[in-house]
């Protein structure tokens, strides 16, 4: 049973893996493409180290750390991503106004 839950885990994350990549190819914009791949991608790579997890038990301490770095990097990434295409960028200050 144990096995069954494992495989289907995996199964999931790799139908995740691919259901993340199909908004790739529509004529949404580019932030939205990468935000539906980086969800799934992060689900289903989630999903394929539980399934590991229960297969191969005696590896847990090495597939929890892969876990939280998903989850860690994947959250990083996305603030990144969303900090890099705002419209808003840091004033340097110079000491003159730009305006006039």
């Amino acid at each position: 049973m144990l096995d069954l839950i494992s495989y289907g885990l995996i199964s999931l994350g790799v139908f995740f893996w691919f259901w993340g990549t199909f908004p790739l190819i529509g004529d949404r914009s580019v932030l939205f493409k990468l935000h539906s791949l980086s969800v799934a991608d992060t689900l289903g790579s989630m999903a394929i180290v539980v399934g590991l997890l229960l297969k191969i038990p005696k590896e847990w301490p090495l597939l929890l750390l892969a876990l939280i770095s998903l989850a860690i990097w994947n959250t990083v990434l996305g603030y990144v991503l969303a900090y890099c295409s705002s419209d808003r960028s840091p004033a340097v200050t110079t000491g003159e106004d730009d305006r006039g």
